[in-house]
């Protein structure tokens, strides 16, 4: 079964901000409009982020709104979850595709398209690209793309792309007008006052 790639995929922090839980980061970007939720907990042992994950699971199953691990496929197949998604240096994605199964949701990070078309080979359902405009989210970032990088990453990529890296609401235009499908976004949502009304702001402006 082909599972649709959402257009704003929110993605959980709680390390850039410490006043919303996973769940609640979830619950209120799903009131804003999200359509896709990714925990990334790096930290947590895994008996805790089981825990977390069940509780956002379910706030995104009662929203039917796409929920997915980044990282850990044993945390997404032990809860449930819709999908997963893989950095480089996690494991690879036909041995997540053998664990998850067919009707899994795979997303991948890719930089390059060859590692789009592996990806893609491997049975990944989309490709996270950036960061577009760099990123407070990691300690040693790429170098930022840019639009123009988007946009030739994009002619040669055959799977969705969700954009990611610094994003704000005013770039959706110009991010979708290069080739991404969707956009993914931490802090300018997880870090925002009102949660609920930054994810509105980017969901708004998307298909």
């Amino acid at each position: 079964m082909t599972r649709s790639v959402p257009r704003l995929l929110v993605i959980t922090d709680t390390t850039l901000q410490t006043r919303h839980g996973h769940a609640d980061l979830a619950r209120r970007a799903i009131d804003g409009g999200a359509d896709g939720i990714q925990l990334r907990d790096k930290d947590a042992p895994v008996r805790e982020l089981l825990a977390v994950a069940e509780a956002t699971r379910d706030v995104c199953a009662r929203a039917g709104v796409m929920f997915y691990v980044n990282d850990r496929v044993d945390v997404a197949l032990g809860v449930g979850a819709d999908g997963v998604h893989l950095g480089q240096d996690d494991m690879p994605t036909a041995t997540a595709r053998s664990i998850l199964g067919p009707d899994a949701a795979i997303g991948v990070t890719a930089f390059t398209p060859a590692l789009a078309q592996a990806a893609a080979a491997d049975g990944a359902n989309y490709v996270g690209f950036g960061p577009i405009f760099g990123t407070l989210s990691k300690a040693n970032p790429r170098p930022a793309t840019g639009v123009e990088g988007l946009a030739s990453f994009a002619a040669a990529c055959d799977l969705p792309i969700i954009a990611i890296g610094s994003v704000r609401a005013e770039h959706v235009a110009d991010l979708l007008g290069a080739g991404a499908h969707g956009i993914a976004a931490i802090s300018a949502v997880c870090c925002a006052p009102d949660v609920a009304a930054a994810a509105r702001a980017f969901a708004r402006r998307l298909p």
